[in-house]
C-alpha cells in the first residue's frame, strides 16, 4: 500500500498533537498512520489469507502501534484518552 503525500498530510493535520500539517512525529499522527495502514492490511489478508508476510507486517505494525499507545499512556494520560476516543481509527483499550 502507498499512501500519497496529499493523504499522509491530511491524516497528520487531523491527528496531530498540535494539528499541524507538519506535525510527522507526534505519536498521535503516528498512530493514526500504523491505524490506516493496519486497516489496509486487515481488508488484504481477508482476501488473501495465505499472505505469510503481509500477516507479518500487519503483526509487527499493531505492535509498533501498541508501544506508541503505552508510551502515551505512560506520558500524558489524557492524550492517550484523546486518540482513544477517535472511532474512527478503530483503536479499542
Amino acid at each position: 500500500m502507498h499512501l500519497s503525500n496529499e493523504e499522509k498530510q491530511q491524516i497528520f493535520e487531523k491527528y496531530g498533537y498540535f494539528h499541524k500539517p507538519t506535525d510527522t512525529g507526534s505519536p498521535e499522527s503516528q498512530i493514526a498512520l500504523f491505524s490506516v495502514r493496519i486497516k489496509h492490511l486487515t481488508e488484504h489478508l481477508k482476501s488473501n489469507h495465505k499472505d505469510y508476510a503481509t500477516a507479518r507486517a500487519l503483526k509487527a505494525l499493531v505492535g509498533q502501534r501498541r508501544s506508541l499507545l503505552d508510551y502515551l499512556i505512560r506520558k500524558d494520560i489524557n492524550r492517550y484518552r484523546a486518540i482513544i476516543a477517535q472511532k474512527e481509527l478503530g483503536i479499542r483499550k
